[in-house]
Protein backbone atom coordinates (compact mmCIF):
# COMPACT_ATOMS: atom_id res chain seq x y z
CA UNK A 1 0.00 0.00 0.00
CA UNK A 2 1.58 3.21 -0.99
CA UNK A 3 4.66 2.29 -3.49
CA UNK A 4 5.91 5.52 -3.90
CA UNK A 5 4.48 8.54 -2.07
CA UNK A 6 6.31 11.73 -4.19
CA UNK A 7 8.77 12.21 -6.76
CA UNK A 8 7.69 15.95 -7.31
CA UNK A 9 11.05 17.42 -4.66
CA UNK A 10 13.11 15.50 -7.98
CA UNK A 11 10.92 16.80 -11.07
CA UNK A 12 12.84 19.93 -11.43
CA UNK A 13 16.32 18.15 -11.63
CA UNK A 14 18.24 17.10 -14.48
CA UNK A 15 17.89 13.29 -15.39
CA UNK A 16 21.46 11.83 -14.97
CA UNK A 17 22.46 8.54 -17.02
CA UNK A 18 23.43 6.12 -14.49
CA UNK A 19 27.27 5.63 -15.68
CA UNK A 20 27.80 8.83 -17.78
CA UNK A 21 30.11 9.88 -15.50
CA UNK A 22 27.18 12.60 -13.80
CA UNK A 23 27.20 14.84 -17.16
CA UNK A 24 23.81 15.10 -16.44
CA UNK A 25 23.40 14.22 -19.96
CA UNK A 26 20.61 11.40 -20.74
CA UNK A 27 21.05 9.04 -23.67
CA UNK A 28 18.06 8.22 -25.78
CA UNK A 29 17.09 5.42 -27.92
CA UNK A 30 16.43 6.50 -31.94
CA UNK A 31 12.65 4.55 -31.84
CA UNK A 32 9.97 7.14 -31.14
CA UNK A 33 6.42 6.95 -29.51
CA UNK A 34 4.90 5.94 -33.11
CA UNK A 35 7.55 3.22 -33.23
CA UNK A 36 6.56 2.21 -29.38
CA UNK A 37 2.89 2.09 -30.96
CA UNK A 38 3.12 0.17 -33.76
CA UNK A 39 5.13 -2.37 -31.82
CA UNK A 40 2.30 -2.52 -29.74
CA UNK A 41 -0.30 -2.91 -32.23
CA UNK A 42 1.78 -6.11 -33.75
CA UNK A 43 1.59 -7.50 -30.03
CA UNK A 44 -2.15 -7.16 -30.11
CA UNK A 45 -2.38 -9.11 -32.76
CA UNK A 46 -0.53 -11.74 -32.04
CA UNK A 47 -2.74 -15.09 -31.31
CA UNK A 48 -3.52 -15.97 -27.81
CA UNK A 49 -1.72 -13.12 -26.38
CA UNK A 50 -4.09 -11.44 -23.80
CA UNK A 51 -3.79 -8.26 -22.08
CA UNK A 52 -7.74 -7.31 -21.33
CA UNK A 53 -10.21 -7.88 -18.99
CA UNK A 54 -10.99 -11.80 -19.89
CA UNK A 55 -10.29 -15.84 -19.93
CA UNK A 56 -9.19 -18.75 -22.05
CA UNK A 57 -9.60 -22.36 -21.08
CA UNK A 58 -6.43 -22.32 -19.26
CA UNK A 59 -6.91 -18.84 -17.54
CA UNK A 60 -9.02 -15.77 -16.15
CA UNK A 61 -7.55 -11.93 -15.95
CA UNK A 62 -8.92 -8.75 -14.50
CA UNK A 63 -8.20 -5.67 -13.49
CA UNK A 64 -10.18 -2.69 -12.17
CA UNK A 65 -8.98 0.78 -11.81
CA UNK A 66 -8.22 1.83 -7.72
CA UNK A 67 -9.29 5.86 -6.82
CA UNK A 68 -5.77 6.95 -7.03
CA UNK A 69 -6.02 8.63 -10.27
CA UNK A 70 -5.08 7.11 -13.78
CA UNK A 71 -4.94 3.20 -13.80
CA UNK A 72 -0.63 2.03 -13.43
CA UNK A 73 -1.58 -1.38 -13.22
CA UNK A 74 -1.35 -4.21 -16.59
CA UNK A 75 -1.21 -7.35 -17.11
CA UNK A 76 -0.26 -10.33 -19.44
CA UNK A 77 -1.46 -14.08 -20.60
CA UNK A 78 0.34 -15.58 -23.68
CA UNK A 79 -0.05 -18.88 -24.49
CA UNK A 80 1.81 -21.04 -27.01
CA UNK A 81 4.34 -19.13 -26.03
CA UNK A 82 8.05 -19.07 -28.17
CA UNK A 83 5.35 -21.00 -30.33
CA UNK A 84 5.52 -23.84 -28.04
CA UNK A 85 1.80 -25.39 -27.54
CA UNK A 86 3.21 -26.68 -23.66
CA UNK A 87 4.45 -22.93 -22.49
CA UNK A 88 2.18 -20.19 -21.18
CA UNK A 89 3.94 -16.81 -19.57
CA UNK A 90 1.40 -14.62 -17.54
CA UNK A 91 2.56 -11.65 -15.48
CA UNK A 92 1.00 -8.66 -13.42
CA UNK A 93 3.24 -5.02 -13.52
CA UNK A 94 2.09 -2.28 -11.06
CA UNK A 95 3.46 1.00 -12.04
CA UNK A 96 3.98 3.77 -9.71
CA UNK A 97 5.56 7.57 -9.67
CA UNK A 98 4.09 10.14 -12.35
CA UNK A 99 4.90 7.97 -15.18
CA UNK A 100 4.21 4.53 -13.58
CA UNK A 101 1.08 3.48 -16.13
CA UNK A 102 3.75 3.65 -19.07
CA UNK A 103 6.84 1.90 -17.72
CA UNK A 104 4.10 -0.57 -16.04
CA UNK A 105 2.73 -1.50 -20.13
CA UNK A 106 6.27 -0.88 -21.76
CA UNK A 107 7.39 -3.50 -19.34
CA UNK A 108 4.50 -5.83 -20.07
CA UNK A 109 4.80 -5.38 -23.95
CA UNK A 110 8.79 -5.43 -23.90
CA UNK A 111 9.94 -7.85 -21.32
CA UNK A 112 8.58 -11.09 -22.60
CA UNK A 113 10.29 -10.72 -25.88
CA UNK A 114 13.82 -9.77 -24.02
CA UNK A 115 12.74 -13.47 -21.97
CA UNK A 116 12.09 -14.75 -25.35
CA UNK A 117 15.42 -13.53 -27.08
CA UNK A 118 17.53 -14.54 -23.97
CA UNK A 119 16.60 -18.16 -23.90
CA UNK A 120 17.11 -18.67 -27.74
CA UNK A 121 20.71 -17.45 -27.36
CA UNK A 122 21.20 -19.63 -24.22
CA UNK A 123 19.95 -22.96 -25.24
CA UNK A 124 21.59 -22.26 -28.62
CA UNK A 125 24.45 -22.03 -27.20
CA UNK A 126 23.83 -25.15 -24.89
CA UNK A 127 23.31 -27.05 -28.17
CA UNK A 128 26.34 -26.13 -29.54
CA UNK A 129 28.40 -27.11 -26.22
CA UNK A 130 26.51 -30.44 -26.55
CA UNK A 131 27.58 -30.80 -30.37
CA UNK A 132 31.23 -29.86 -29.47
CA UNK A 133 31.11 -33.12 -26.96
CA UNK A 134 29.78 -35.15 -29.01
CA UNK A 135 32.62 -34.74 -32.04
CA UNK A 136 35.23 -35.50 -29.54
CA UNK A 137 35.80 -38.91 -30.03
CA UNK A 138 37.70 -40.28 -26.71
CA UNK A 139 37.74 -43.47 -25.17
CA UNK A 140 39.49 -43.57 -21.75
CA UNK A 141 42.31 -46.19 -20.89
CA UNK A 142 41.19 -49.23 -19.03
CA UNK A 143 40.85 -48.85 -15.50
CA UNK A 144 41.24 -45.04 -16.41
CA UNK A 145 38.50 -42.94 -14.55
CA UNK A 146 36.19 -40.74 -16.48
CA UNK A 147 36.20 -37.01 -14.72
CA UNK A 148 33.74 -35.95 -17.12
CA UNK A 149 30.11 -37.05 -16.76
CA UNK A 150 29.41 -37.96 -20.71
CA UNK A 151 25.43 -36.70 -20.32
CA UNK A 152 24.55 -34.08 -22.49
CA UNK A 153 23.61 -30.64 -20.97
CA UNK A 154 19.79 -29.86 -20.92
CA UNK A 155 18.69 -28.33 -24.62
CA UNK A 156 16.23 -25.96 -24.79
CA UNK A 157 14.16 -29.03 -25.91
CA UNK A 158 14.26 -30.24 -22.34
CA UNK A 159 13.12 -28.07 -18.71
CA UNK A 160 16.41 -26.45 -17.60
CA UNK A 161 16.37 -24.36 -14.51
CA UNK A 162 19.44 -23.17 -15.02
CA UNK A 163 18.96 -21.78 -18.22
CA UNK A 164 15.75 -20.51 -17.89
CA UNK A 165 16.90 -18.64 -14.13
CA UNK A 166 19.90 -17.08 -16.39
CA UNK A 167 17.13 -16.18 -18.91
CA UNK A 168 15.45 -14.03 -16.51
CA UNK A 169 18.34 -12.34 -15.15
CA UNK A 170 19.94 -11.32 -18.13
CA UNK A 171 16.01 -10.47 -19.30
CA UNK A 172 15.61 -8.02 -16.56
CA UNK A 173 19.37 -6.74 -16.67
CA UNK A 174 18.49 -5.47 -20.80
CA UNK A 175 15.00 -4.41 -19.64
CA UNK A 176 15.94 -2.31 -16.96
CA UNK A 177 18.74 -0.57 -19.44
CA UNK A 178 16.27 -0.45 -22.24
CA UNK A 179 13.81 1.58 -19.75
CA UNK A 180 17.17 4.05 -18.86
CA UNK A 181 17.16 4.90 -22.63
CA UNK A 182 13.99 4.98 -23.73
CA UNK A 183 11.99 8.46 -24.27
CA UNK A 184 9.56 7.38 -20.96
CA UNK A 185 11.02 9.89 -17.83
CA UNK A 186 11.55 6.60 -15.34
CA UNK A 187 14.30 8.55 -12.83
CA UNK A 188 11.22 8.83 -10.53
CA UNK A 189 8.64 6.42 -12.02
CA UNK A 190 8.90 2.29 -12.28
CA UNK A 191 6.77 -0.60 -11.74
CA UNK A 192 7.01 -4.15 -10.49
CA UNK A 193 6.50 -7.11 -12.10
CA UNK A 194 5.88 -10.48 -11.31
CA UNK A 195 6.07 -12.73 -14.27
CA UNK A 196 5.54 -17.09 -14.56
CA UNK A 197 6.68 -18.82 -17.26
CA UNK A 198 5.08 -22.52 -16.93
CA UNK A 199 6.49 -25.21 -19.62
CA UNK A 200 4.96 -28.11 -19.25
CA UNK A 201 4.70 -29.22 -15.59
CA UNK A 202 7.40 -26.49 -14.38
CA UNK A 203 6.66 -23.26 -13.30
CA UNK A 204 9.46 -20.67 -13.02
CA UNK A 205 8.66 -17.64 -11.31
CA UNK A 206 10.45 -13.98 -11.39
CA UNK A 207 10.04 -11.26 -9.02
CA UNK A 208 10.52 -7.75 -8.87
CA UNK A 209 8.75 -5.77 -5.85
CA UNK A 210 5.88 -6.71 -4.33
CA UNK A 211 3.50 -8.20 -6.35
CA UNK A 212 2.80 -11.97 -5.66
CA UNK A 213 2.40 -15.09 -7.06
CA UNK A 214 0.56 -18.06 -4.60
CA UNK A 215 -0.47 -21.63 -5.70
CA UNK A 216 -3.66 -23.41 -4.76
CA UNK A 217 -2.96 -26.77 -3.60
CA UNK A 218 -4.34 -29.83 -1.89
CA UNK A 219 -2.93 -31.08 1.47
CA UNK A 220 -2.62 -34.72 2.26
CA UNK A 221 -6.06 -34.46 3.69
CA UNK A 222 -7.24 -32.80 0.23
CA UNK A 223 -7.90 -29.57 2.05
CA UNK A 224 -7.51 -26.33 -0.01
CA UNK A 225 -3.78 -24.76 0.97
CA UNK A 226 -2.39 -21.88 -0.34
CA UNK A 227 1.39 -22.11 -1.17
CA UNK A 228 3.08 -18.86 -1.51
CA UNK A 229 5.70 -18.87 -4.12
CA UNK A 230 7.50 -15.54 -4.26
CA UNK A 231 8.53 -13.25 -1.60
CA UNK A 232 7.17 -9.74 -1.44
CA UNK A 233 10.64 -7.75 -1.66
CA UNK A 234 9.71 -4.54 0.56
CA UNK A 235 12.15 -2.54 2.66
CA UNK A 236 11.04 -4.78 5.85
CA UNK A 237 13.58 -7.66 5.13
CA UNK A 238 16.67 -7.42 6.45
CA UNK A 239 18.56 -8.74 3.11
CA UNK A 240 17.25 -6.29 1.39
CA UNK A 241 17.80 -2.96 4.00
CA UNK A 242 21.26 -4.79 4.42
CA UNK A 243 21.78 -3.85 0.58
CA UNK A 244 20.46 -0.42 0.69
CA UNK A 245 22.22 0.64 3.49
CA UNK A 246 25.24 -0.46 1.86
CA UNK A 247 24.65 1.60 -0.87
CA UNK A 248 23.82 4.62 1.14
CA UNK A 249 19.80 4.51 1.06
CA UNK A 250 18.17 4.91 3.83
CA UNK A 251 14.92 3.11 5.36
CA UNK A 252 12.40 4.31 7.38
CA UNK A 253 8.63 4.60 7.95
CA UNK A 254 6.73 7.89 8.29
CA UNK A 255 5.02 8.43 12.01
CA UNK A 256 1.14 8.52 10.29
CA UNK A 257 1.95 4.89 8.84
CA UNK A 258 5.00 3.45 10.61
CA UNK A 259 4.06 -0.44 9.55
CA UNK A 260 5.05 0.70 6.04
CA UNK A 261 9.11 1.11 5.76
CA UNK A 262 10.30 3.25 2.64
CA UNK A 263 13.33 3.48 0.86
CA UNK A 264 14.90 7.27 0.47
CA UNK A 265 17.75 8.76 -1.25
CA UNK A 266 20.68 9.81 1.00
CA UNK A 267 19.94 13.68 1.52
CA UNK A 268 16.41 14.23 1.12
CA UNK A 269 13.25 12.66 2.19
CA UNK A 270 12.63 11.70 -1.72
CA UNK A 271 11.14 9.29 -2.80
CA UNK A 272 9.63 6.95 -0.08
CA UNK A 273 9.55 3.68 -2.18
CA UNK A 274 8.05 1.19 -0.80
CA UNK A 275 9.42 -1.72 -2.75
CA UNK A 276 13.44 -2.89 -2.76
CA UNK A 277 13.38 -4.20 -6.00
CA UNK A 278 11.88 -2.49 -9.98
CA UNK A 279 12.20 -1.81 -13.27
CA UNK A 280 12.81 2.24 -13.55
CA UNK A 281 13.95 4.60 -10.20
CA UNK A 282 16.90 5.39 -11.33
CA UNK A 283 17.11 7.97 -8.83
CA UNK A 284 17.50 5.27 -6.21
CA UNK A 285 19.11 2.50 -8.35
CA UNK A 286 22.79 4.00 -6.93
CA UNK A 287 21.60 3.64 -3.90
CA UNK A 288 20.48 -0.01 -3.64
CA UNK A 289 17.06 -0.40 -5.11
CA UNK A 290 17.67 -2.83 -8.00
CA UNK A 291 16.11 -4.83 -10.82
CA UNK A 292 17.51 -7.83 -10.26
CA UNK A 293 14.29 -10.69 -10.07
CA UNK A 294 14.05 -13.35 -7.30
CA UNK A 295 13.90 -16.38 -9.52
CA UNK A 296 12.14 -19.65 -8.01
CA UNK A 297 11.02 -22.95 -9.67
CA UNK A 298 8.10 -25.42 -9.21
CA UNK A 299 7.16 -28.76 -10.39
CA UNK A 300 3.43 -29.35 -10.66
CA UNK A 301 2.14 -32.15 -9.20
CA UNK A 302 -1.61 -33.70 -9.19
CA UNK A 303 -2.32 -31.65 -5.84
CA UNK A 304 -1.88 -27.72 -7.34
CA UNK A 305 -5.07 -26.64 -9.15
CA UNK A 306 -4.23 -23.13 -9.73
CA UNK A 307 -1.65 -20.59 -9.77
CA UNK A 308 -2.69 -16.40 -8.77
CA UNK A 309 -0.76 -13.60 -9.75
CA UNK A 310 -1.75 -10.05 -8.49
CA UNK A 311 -0.86 -6.72 -8.03
CA UNK A 312 -0.40 -5.48 -4.00
CA UNK A 313 -3.70 -3.80 -4.07
CA UNK A 314 -5.10 -7.05 -3.60
CA UNK A 315 -2.69 -8.35 -0.86
CA UNK A 316 -2.83 -5.34 1.06
CA UNK A 317 -6.13 -6.21 2.21
CA UNK A 318 -7.10 -10.07 1.26
CA UNK A 319 -4.86 -13.14 2.83
CA UNK A 320 -3.69 -16.23 0.63
CA UNK A 321 -5.87 -18.22 2.17
CA UNK A 322 -8.68 -15.75 1.36
CA UNK A 323 -7.40 -15.55 -1.95
CA UNK A 324 -7.35 -19.58 -3.02
CA UNK A 325 -10.52 -20.15 -1.08
CA UNK A 326 -12.44 -17.44 -3.40
CA UNK A 327 -10.86 -18.41 -6.56
CA UNK A 328 -11.53 -21.99 -5.96
CA UNK A 329 -14.93 -21.17 -5.05
CA UNK A 330 -15.45 -19.04 -8.51
CA UNK A 331 -16.05 -20.55 -11.79
CA UNK A 332 -12.45 -20.21 -13.65
CA UNK A 333 -14.13 -18.03 -16.01
CA UNK A 334 -14.74 -14.99 -13.89
CA UNK A 335 -12.36 -16.04 -10.87
CA UNK A 336 -10.45 -12.83 -11.59
CA UNK A 337 -12.70 -10.85 -11.37
CA UNK A 338 -14.41 -12.28 -8.62
CA UNK A 339 -11.26 -11.93 -6.65
CA UNK A 340 -10.57 -8.35 -7.55
CA UNK A 341 -14.43 -7.19 -6.98
CA UNK A 342 -13.81 -9.05 -3.51
CA UNK A 343 -10.45 -7.38 -3.10
CA UNK A 344 -12.43 -3.61 -3.71
CA UNK A 345 -15.04 -4.60 -1.29
CA UNK A 346 -12.30 -5.53 1.62
CA UNK A 347 -10.60 -2.02 0.85
CA UNK A 348 -14.12 -0.39 1.32
CA UNK A 349 -14.71 -2.17 4.86
CA UNK A 350 -10.84 -2.69 6.46
CA UNK A 351 -9.25 0.39 5.05
CA UNK A 352 -12.70 3.13 4.43
CA UNK A 353 -10.26 6.27 5.15
CA UNK A 354 -7.75 4.84 2.45
CA UNK A 355 -8.25 5.35 -1.13
CA UNK A 356 -9.13 1.80 -3.22
CA UNK A 357 -5.37 0.91 -5.00
CA UNK A 358 -5.18 -0.31 -8.36
CA UNK A 359 -5.92 -4.45 -8.54
CA UNK A 360 -5.15 -7.12 -11.44
CA UNK A 361 -5.35 -10.72 -11.30
CA UNK A 362 -4.31 -13.32 -13.08
CA UNK A 363 -5.47 -16.97 -12.63
CA UNK A 364 -3.67 -19.58 -14.34
CA UNK A 365 -5.80 -23.49 -14.01
CA UNK A 366 -3.47 -26.85 -14.48
CA UNK A 367 -6.99 -28.97 -14.98
CA UNK A 368 -7.17 -28.24 -18.50
CA UNK A 369 -4.59 -30.80 -19.40
CA UNK A 370 -2.13 -28.32 -20.16
CA UNK A 371 -3.44 -27.50 -24.02
CA UNK A 372 -3.55 -23.85 -25.29
CA UNK A 373 -7.01 -22.89 -25.69
CA UNK A 374 -5.48 -20.78 -28.97
CA UNK A 375 -4.62 -24.00 -32.10
CA UNK A 376 -3.20 -21.38 -34.69
CA UNK A 377 0.42 -21.10 -34.98
CA UNK A 378 1.82 -17.98 -33.89
CA UNK A 379 5.49 -18.49 -34.91
CA UNK A 380 5.27 -15.86 -38.28
CA UNK A 381 3.37 -13.28 -36.31
CA UNK A 382 6.03 -13.47 -33.36
CA UNK A 383 9.10 -13.38 -35.84
CA UNK A 384 8.27 -10.00 -37.41
CA UNK A 385 7.21 -8.65 -33.84
CA UNK A 386 11.16 -10.28 -32.41
CA UNK A 387 12.53 -8.92 -35.70
CA UNK A 388 10.80 -5.60 -35.37
CA UNK A 389 11.92 -5.08 -32.11
CA UNK A 390 16.00 -5.58 -33.02
CA UNK A 391 15.37 -3.06 -36.37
Amino acid sequence: MGSCLSGSALESEPLSDIGNGGNGKRRRLTTSSSFDHRLEMKLHRVPGRIFLNGSTQVASLYCKQGRKGVNQDAMLLWENFCSKGDTVFCGVFDGHGPNGHMVSKKVRDSFPLRLIAQWDLLSNNIDRLNDLRSSISYEPEENESTLVDAKPIATGHEFDFRTMRKSFLRACKVMDKELKLHDIDCYCSGTTAVTLLKKGKDLVIGNVGDSRAVLGSRDYNGSLIPIQLTIDLKPNLPREVERIKLCKGRVFALDNEPHIARVWLPNIDCPGLAMTRTFGDFCLKDFGVISVPDVTHHHLTQKDEFVVLATDGVWDVLSNKEVVDIVASTPQSSAARTLVESAVQAWKKKLPTCKVDDCSVVCLFFNSDFKSSCNIDNSASLERVITTTWS
